[in-house]
């Protein structure tokens, strides 16, 4: 039995999309916004004391609400990957 509410599709129009590749991610947040920064690691010798260059190429600004969906959505594809090609480490593990 139908309750009257249509289901409609999403048409993912990528015509003017941009790939670009990070190595390098950082986040931020305020109370209305979500900010991801992503880049490029430049560093490839990194001694003690060195510098490390990370060159920005984007900032993606999301809500709350879109920051929580992504957080779900990325966790479950991780985990995937992990289960397919092993534990994934970094830093903070």
């Amino acid at each position: 039995m139908s309750d009257g509410t249509t289901t409609g599709t999403v048409d993912w129009n990528d015509d003017d999309m941009a790939t670009n590749f990070a190595n390098v991610v950082n986040i931020q947040g305020t109370r209305e916004q979500i900010e991801l920064f992503f880049g490029t690691n430049r560093t490839w010798n990194l001694g003690e004391g060195s510098n490390v260059r990370v060159d920005l190429t984007n900032r993606m600004i999301l809500t709350p609400h879109a920051a929580k969906r992504l957080n779900s959505i990325l966790t479950g594809v991780v985990r995937e990957y992990e289960t397919r090609h092993g534990p994934l480490t970094t830093d903070e593990s």
